[in-house]
């Protein structure tokens, strides 16, 4: 077993952690097991919390540029209160309730390309310290599965999906970003629409679905975006049904895409245009990708494949090692 050491507020020779999760992928809402091993170091110390810490790589808006940060989207306390003699070995096994809006990471065990992980943290002696990163793997719900597969089964393409930091407004976003999957539009549309942009919040009443079209810019015109949130079940429908109500959305957003020329700003500290006040209500559930998973399959992540998304984890997070740029949510 490797100990991670822990050599920053708690000095060389505190004690050491190590973090296992449990295998296979997590789901948005769904339960996350795992244990929390330690190792004293080389005198007696008094553990008095052990926090697990949700964390995940966003984009966000610069004067000048697009920037990457960290934020952590929820804390757990998962243990503390005991005392950690030297030498000795001590398990802490837990089992935390992930947020519903928990990005996902992969879809059939391809990634999407957001980075997400969970850092250990030790409080001792009222001394803070990370220590140990591990990466989180998130695959959809049956609900977000079947909508994409949706996509993928009525000919569009997926192109890349990441991490905004901002709130969608009109929605009842609780995390402080939000996941958006950029899907290729039809060949028909793509003189009108430049890329759709799909946002899943999902919630113990249901899932919320934003579906933003990108109208493409002409010589004498501003390109625009449009907006349109739709409700749906996270129940398990048949998958023709599913496709029918994807089918449904996406004629009236491209359908209003063609219609609407004046933008609406939506996202708070970012650069997107929204308009939402089109809502619908529908079923919901999944099955197997087609078109969708195909784009992931050839490795169409962000430049990442499967491989260098576990190899680069904690390289995706170097540089907030220091605890700068972090933000809670």
């Amino acid at each position: 077993m490797v100990f991670k050491k822990l050599l920053g507020a708690l000095g060389v020779g505190g004690p050491s952690v190590d973090t296992v999760l449990r295998p296979g992928p997590a789901l948005p809402g769904g339960p996350l097991s795992g244990e929390v091993r330690l190792r004293g170091g080389g005198s007696d110390v008094t553990v008095e919390r052990i926090s697990l810490l949700l964390v995940a790589r966003v984009e966000m808006e610069g004067h000048d540029e697009e920037q990457e940060g960290t934020v952590v989207l929820e804390r757990f306390t998962v243990g503390g209160g005991f005392r950690l003699t030297e030498g000795a070995e001590h398990a802490v096994p837990f089992t935390v309730t992930l947020p519903w809006e928990t990005p996902v990471t992969e879809l059939h065990g391809q990634p999407l390309g957001p980075v997400l992980g969970i850092r250990t943290e030790l409080e001792v002696a009222g001394a803070r310290d990370k220590g140990d990163l591990d990466a989180l793997v998130v695959a959809p719900l049956p609900a977000q599965e079947a909508i994409l597969e949706a996509f993928g089964q009525l000919g569009y393409g997926f192109k890349s999906a990441d991490l905004e930091l901002g709130h969608i407004r009109g929605t009842g976003q609780q995390l402080p970003c939000y996941q958006e999957i950029e899907i290729v539009p039809l060949a028909g549309q793509a003189h009108a629409v430049n890329e759709i942009e799909v946002t899943f919040l999902a919630s113990p009443a249901g899932l919320e679905v934003v579906i933003e079209a990108d109208k493409r810019a002409g010589l004498h015109s501003e390109s625009h975006d449009t907006v349109h949130r739709f409700t749906t079940s996270l129940h398990t429908v048949p998958q023709p049904d599913r496709n029918a109500e994807v089918d449904a959305w996406l004629q009236q957003v491209i359908g209003a895409h063609t219609a609407h020329a004046a933008p609406y700003p939506y996202a708070q500290g970012g650069g997107h245009h929204h308009d939402d006040e089109h809502r619908r209500s529908g079923p919901g559930t999944g099955a197997v990708v087609a078109g969708v998973a195909a784009g992931v399959a050839v490795g169409v992540v962000g430049g990442m494949v499967a491989a260098e998304v576990i190899d680069e984890i904690g390289d995706a997070f170097e540089g907030d090692e220091d605890g700068e740029g972090d933000e809670e949510g």
